[in-house]
């Protein structure tokens, strides 16, 4: 059985992320790490904060802070709030790390030694107000190809076309807004990807059969334009040091990497964190996930601006040092979620970001939500009627509603423990039948990673339900025929504990408190599969139970205008 890596692209350092960022990378990564763990897998989940490059400078010179300070504590507010999505990270670490450095630097020196890095004079913007170079995020202005008004010196985000600080209109200093630059020259270490494109056209071609199209035909897009050397250092304070015993004179003069160089070396970087992080007496061997792990399946999650660093530029780094890393498996890229039609932009502080979207309801409604709605081809749109239709029909109504109907009726009539007596007949024979089906189909659509057809599933699951009911009636069955009701609020009951079981992945705070609810000594299913479901025998009668507050509240109208005067009710 394979073991699997899965690692999400790390976010920013440079403020709380979006829900467009979260619903992009870590939260699928998340559920198929957590459907994975249930399955019986080996499972290591890792990220971190990519904590290096102007963004983290700029945003620390803005809160008045040190820059390594700055970092330390956007870091742990980060993860403070991945905690409170139910993020199930094994490690999530930080791109500054001694370790990231280390392996950062082994990466160059391979490289260098293989022929792949070369030291070239370049003229790049400097501007006298400021007094230094200015790095590709120092400069901002317009997109010569979309006419984007805030386009960054490395790359538009508005249309994703990678960029130099001198291909930007009417160029400016991100630091002070002067328009008074020059161009320098000056010296900088290119990966020679052109060198390259060969290997990397022929990993793609032996690789990616399977990836989304999304993934493959941004990777072939850069490859049919042809992979250009690029520079992999920068003129920062704040970064991976080129190392002294290779380029002693760069290192003299300060330069560091460039942040998309060192960020995906970080996943390396941070599984070494891990293993360093290792209680006493346990061993964790960071090398057994990424030297020579033919037995591992790498799978990398992350939204389309990423892309093109993780399926060339990264394969390339990775080919080019001559040893043999882990490469990835499956790249599961996404299209963008936006706010009413408009992009969340962490920058333009537009839409909802994580720490508010938490302040107002708790995780399990985000986190089905966004997976529901999961930009996996095209980009989709956060509305709040959307959001709150979707809550209230499929969480509140669908799921909540079953469990509350269920549990009360039978308190009211049968005591606080399964009811016995009776035997299943077709009615169950049937449900168990449906049941099967659509566990069977939502484990298709999750080892497939398609979140919306999963989701869709688990919904039916949930419908299944309340179907059932609809057809037992057992608030008329109980003033008849006692054991027939008896029967149809166990095999209810029997429906929630699965509920609990396979919804986990999806929500899986609400799938702890349905796991509590029945005071089952020995359970440990860690999954139900489609065959198991067929009987929906797990909670036998007499066990004790207990009836859970409300799961899920409904979204008021009240709510709603609320939502939409503190997040601005979705001008574009």
């Amino acid at each position: 059985m394979a073991r699997h890596l899965v690692t999400s692209a790390l976010p920013y350092i440079n403020g709380i992320k979006h829900l467009g960022n979260m619903v992009g990378s870590m939260l699928p990564a998340d559920v198929y790490a957590r459907y994975m763990r249930q399955r019986g897998h080996d499972v290591l989940y890792i990220c971190a904060t990519d904590e290096h490059g102007t963004p983290a400078e700029l945003a620390a010179a803005e809160a008045g802070l040190p820059v390594a300070e700055f970092c330390a504590g956007a870091h742990e507010t980060q993860k403070k709030i991945y905690e409170g999505f139910g993020l199930s990270f094994d490690h999530f670490g930080r791109s500054s790390s001694p370790q990231n450095a280390e392996t950062t630097q082994h990466f160059a020196r391979q490289l260098n030694e293989h022929g792949f890095i070369e030291e070239r004079a370049i003229r790049q913007v400097y501007s006298p107000v400021d007094g230094r170079f200015l790095p590709d995020r120092y400069v901002e202005g317009t997109c010569p190809h979309c006419g984007y008004d805030r386009a960054r010196g490395d790359q538009c985000e508005n249309c994703t076309r990678v960029l130099d600080p001198t291909d930007l209109i009417d160029p400016r200093s991100a630091i002070s807004g002067s328009t008074d630059l020059e161009v320098r020259e000056t010296k900088h270490l290119f990966l020679l990807q052109s060198k390259l494109q060969a290997e990397v056209e022929s990993w793609i071609d032996g690789n990616s059969k399977d990836w989304p199209l999304l993934s493959t035909s941004i990777a072939r897009k850069w490859l049919a334009e042809g992979l250009h050397d690029r520079a992999i250092t920068r003129d920062l304070e704040w970064g991976v040091p080129v190392p002294a015993d290779t380029w002693p004179e760069l290192a003299a003069e300060g330069k560091v990497f460039y942040v998309w160089f060192d960020a995906p070396i970080e996943y390396i970087g941070s599984t070494q964190e891990w293993a360093d992080a290792a209680a006493p007496g346990e061993t964790r061997d960071w090398k057994s996930w990424w030297y020579e792990a033919d037995d591992v399946r790498y799978t990398q999650f992350m939204a389309k601006d990423n892309v093109p660093f993780h399926t060339v530029m990264f394969p390339a780094t990775q080919l080019g040092v001559r040893e043999p890393w882990t490469m990835v498996d499956y790249v599961k890229g996404f299209s963008w979620l936006t706010y009413y039609g408009g992009k969340f932009s962490t920058s333009q502080k537009r839409g909802v970001f994580t720490d508010a979207a938490l302040e107002i309801l708790p995780a399990d409604y985000w986190r089905y939500f966004l997976i529901a709605n999961a930009p996996e081809s095209d980009d989709s749109s956060f509305t709040w009627e959307h959001f709150a239709g979707t809550v209230n029909k499929d969480l509140a109504d669908t799921l909540g509603n079953f469990v509350n109907r269920v549990l009360t009726f039978s308190a009211k009539r049968f005591g606080e423990a399964v009811p016995e007596g009776g035997q299943p007949g077709p009615a169950e024979e049937k449900l168990g039948a449906e049941v099967t089906r659509l566990l069977a189909e939502y484990e298709e659509h999750l080892e497939a990673l398609q979140y919306r057809k999963a989701a869709n599933a688990l919904r039916a699951l949930w419908s299944a339900g309340n179907a059932y009911l609809v057809e037992k009636e057992p608030w008329k069955q109980v003033k008849v025929d006692q054991e027939a009701a008896a029967v149809s609020l166990r095999t209810a009951m029997n429906l929630i504990h699965l509920y609990a079981v396979v919804s986990e992945p999806f929500i899986p705070q609400t799938a702890a408190t349905l796991r509590g609810v029945f005071a089952l000594a020995d359970d440990a299913a860690t999954w139900v599969s489609p065959d198991a479901a067929t009987s929906l025998d797990a909670v036998p009668a007499g066990t004790p139970f207990t009836v859970p507050p409300v799961l899920f509240a409904k979204i008021s109208d009240d709510d709603l205008d609320a939502y939409r005067e503190r997040f601005g009710g979705g001008e574009a």
